[in-house]
C-alpha cells in the first residue's frame, strides 16, 4: 500500500488540500521569497510525510505554522551561517582562497555541525563552543554561564557525545 492511500498520507493529503493556500500566505508574510515560501510550504508537508505516526491535530492551522516555524527558523539559521562564512572567506586574500567547491563542501560541513549544535541545549551549546572554540577552562566556562564545574564537565560531555554521534552514529 502506497503512503497516498494509506490513512497517514490520505490525513497528509487533507490537510495539504484545505490548509495549503494558507499556510503559503502565512509563510509569504515571513519571508520575502515567495519561492522560498513555496519550498517551506512543500517541506512542511514532507516533514509530515516522513513521520512514522501522525494522528489529526486539533487545530490543523497552528501545526502546520508551528512545523513551519521550526523549518523557516532553520532556514534562517542557515542562511546567516552562511553569511558569516563567506564574511570570513572576505578577509583571505584571493589567491588564498578556497575553490568554489572546496567552499562548498566546507559550508555543508559547518552546516552539519551547526545541525549536530543544535540539539544541545543554549548552555550546553555555549559551554562547548567556549571551550572548543576560545579555549576556555571550566571554572572560566562556570564563571561566564553562571553553573557550576560539574555542570561545565556535563555540558562537555553533551557536546562531545553529539560528535561522535555525528560521526560515528548513535552507540550501541
Amino acid at each position: 500500500m502506497s503512503s497516498a492511500q494509506s490513512p497517514h498520507g490520505e490525513l497528509v493529503g487533507a490537510l495539504y488540500r484545505d490548509h495549503r493556500a494558507w499556510l503559503l500566505a502565512w509563510l509569504r508574510r515571513n519571508i520575502a521569497c515567495a519561492q522560498r515560501a513555496e519550498d517551506l510550504s512543500q517541506d512542511t508537508f514532507v516533514r509530515l510525510l516522513g513521520r512514522e505516526q501522525l494522528s489529526a491535530p486539533r487545530q490543523p492551522r497552528a501545526f502546520l505554522a508551528a512545523i513551519a516555524k521550526g523549518l523557516l527558523f532553520d532556514h534562517f539559521r542557515r542562511a546567516a551561517l552562511e553569511q558569516a562564512y563567506l564574511a570570513e572567506l572576505m578577509l583571505i586574500p584571493e589567491a588564498e582562497q578556497p575553490s568554489p567547491e572546496e567552499q562548498q563542501l566546507i559550508l555543508a560541513d559547518l552546516q552539519a555541525i551547526d545541525h549536530m549544535l543544535a540539539k544541545l541545549s543554549s548552555k550546553a551549546r555555549s559551554a562547548f563552543l567556549l571551550n572548543r572554540l576560545e579555549g576556555l577552562g571550566h571554572a572560566d566556562i562556570a564563571e561566564r554561564l553562571g553553573v557550576s564545574v560539574p555542570r561545565v564537565r556535563q555540558y562537555l560531555a553533551q557536546g562531545i557525545r553529539q560528535c561522535y554521534i555525528a560521526l560515528y552514529g548513535e552507540p550501541t
